[in-house]
């Protein structure tokens, strides 16, 4: 059974456009990992510097993984440096309760 995640990102203010940049050179990669089904950023309305990334991971050992692959060890890295406080990570029940 697959796993969904909602990931809650906040960029220190007015460093939102460098969190799509770094996400756009990043996505390509994560996407062409095995078990990846979705990682798609979305903004949210109004606020330039807070997104929204949900993913879809065919397996907790391929989301593991992707959590140990040398690019995302690289991006976490860096994420230090661009983000607010850490990202809120959801992962969510396997079937919608309604």
């Amino acid at each position: 059974m697959s796993l969904r995640l909602v990931v809650v990102i906040t960029t220190q203010p007015g460093r939102g456009q460098e969190q799509v940049e770094a996400f756009a050179r990043l996505a390509p990669l994560v996407r062409a990992e095995a078990g990846c089904l979705q990682y798609d950023l979305h903004s949210v309305g109004g606020d330039p510097d807070r997104f929204v990334l949900l993913e879809e991971w065919a397996s907790r050992a391929e989301l593991d993984a992707h959590g140990r692959s040398p690019h995302m060890v690289e991006a976490g890295a860096a994420n230090g440096g661009l983000r607010a406080g850490p990202a809120q990570v959801m992962v969510l029940s396997a079937t919608p309760l309604v």
